[in-house]
């Protein structure tokens, strides 16, 4: 047995231990790596310089370096995370439904974790405390294998977090980092002991991982989000959210990659957005009609037919006219990714069909696709983001970390006395009687 795979047998034995920690001990490890990271803040941020310079002189993709850096504001943004999960509810062994199934015969759907997770990314340390602080909350294990080029930052992060939550009385095995290329081969091969794979990276490399393992898989191979502005949008809306959907963070899944634009409101409408999103740098590839209603002298670039197929994570957006709502959710279904989309309109009647007819896991109204974000979806952090169907969708935070067991309380029942001639009848009536909590 390799030291690796040694490492996460220990941590799904682990894992069980930390799946029956009470809540005081886990909140306490939660404010105890909080408080760590606040007082170790520099020395994290000196290691992530040197991984930020060494990527710069490889030549990394500059999405990929925006994601690696680390800033006194995203060190806050991790504190203020694991403060939050410490603040929610705790989910282990919280009480789905209970049923009567004869009298003294009950039973329970409790709340349980999934187990031993396995979360590979790429580029972002910030994976390291939202989903640390989300397993440990929930109760499970998680192996790390971030990219060689935050290898510096993810050490750093990986050992003040969980030496602070060894203190507070938390089974430190049940945490593990990997860092060597030759790791993701052997994880994606632990189906044995791996319960749920989380990759976090590029379209490709959630497909590699997708495609080479046995291990269920949960998350997004792609990040092509829309915005869609109805001819009965108010205009200054319609601004707020294109503009912030695209600029506010270009490098990241939940940015805008196409701007959709009824064309009855087009030529209201393109002279303004294009106006400022050429003031911000943004690169717009344009079908013929939206080439007409832009301003002379406004930089386009004329859009093929990959553009509508592509999540840039730059400051680049595909822009196109569009008949009708009906003709934006065709499109939307037929080229997105399923992640999120936007409408902006005051039409109570179209925002409805949109919200029914469009196929994504965030469907928003007047609002920047930017907020489809576990922390601003108050789930404390998130592990990622889902376009699955099975288990969870969306921003994924504790809950879907969580799956449950059955337990059934009896005195002595026998399923004999419910089989035959004299059979008894079973009652299976709903009641408000909880196990455990």
């Amino acid at each position: 047995m390799s030291g690796l795979e040694e490492s996460i047998r220990n941590a799904k034995a682990a894992a069980i231990r930390l799946a029956a920690a009470d809540t005081h001990t886990k909140n306490a490890a939660l404010t105890a790596m909080a408080d760590a990271l606040d007082r170790e803040r520099a020395s994290v941020l000196n290691a992530n310089a040197e991984d930020v310079l060494e990527a710069k002189q490889a030549g990394l993709q500059p999405s990929l370096i925006e994601r690696l850096k680390v800033s006194g504001e995203k060190i806050d943004g991790m504190i203020a995370g694991m403060r939050d999960v410490a603040k929610l509810a705790d989910p282990v062994g919280e009480t789905n439904y209970s049923l009567k199934i004869d009298e003294g015969l009950t039973l329970h759907q409790i709340k349980c974790p999934i187990g031993m997770l396995g979360v590979i990314f790429e580029s972002r340390p910030d994976v390291v405390p939202q989903i640390l602080s989300l397993c440990l909350k929930s109760g499970n294990g998680v192996a790390f294998k971030g990219g060689s080029e935050a290898r510096r930052s993810n050490r750093a992060l990986f050992d003040v977090l969980t030496a602070a939550a060894a203190s507070a009385g938390i089974p430190k095995d049940a945490f593990v980092l990997m860092e060597t290329r030759e790791d993701i081969s052997l994880m994606l091969g632990m189906h044995h002991y791996i319960d749920l794979l989380i990759p976090r990276g590029s379209n490709e490399f959630v497909r590699y991982i997708q495609d080479n393992t046995k291990i269920p898989v949960l998350g997004h191979a792609a990040g092509i989000c829309h915005v869609y502005v109805d001819d009965d949008a108010d205009i200054d809306v319609a601004v707020k959210v294109a503009l912030d959907s695209k600029v506010q963070y270009p490098a990241v899944c939940n940015a805008a990659e196409t701007l959709l634009v009824n064309s009855k409101i087009a030529e209201k409408f393109l002279p303004i957005i294009s106006g400022l999103y050429a003031e911000n740098k943004v690169e717009m590839r344009v079908d013929g009609e939206s080439k007409r209603l832009i301003p002379r002298g406004t930089a386009t670039v004329d859009a093929k037919d990959e553009d509508w197929d592509a999540e840039y994570n730059d400051l680049v957006i595909s822009v196109k006219v569009v008949k009708s709502a009906e003709e934006a959710i065709d499109f939307i279904n037929t080229h997105g990714s399923h992640h999120t989309d936007a409408i902006v309109t005051e039409n109570k009647d179209r925002q409805l069909m949109f919200v029914r007819s469009v196929d994504s896991a965030d469907v928003f109204i007047n609002a920047s696709t930017r907020f489809a974000d576990g922390y601003r979806f108050g789930k404390g952090a998130e592990v990622g983001i889902s376009t699955n169907k099975i288990h969870s969708r969306g921003p994924v935070g504790m809950e879907g970390l969580m799956i449950y067991k059955y337990v059934l309380v009896g005195n002595g029942h026998a399923v004999k006395d419910y089989v035959g001639k004299d059979a008894k009848k079973f009652l299976h009536e709903p009641t408000d009687e909880r196990y455990g909590k």
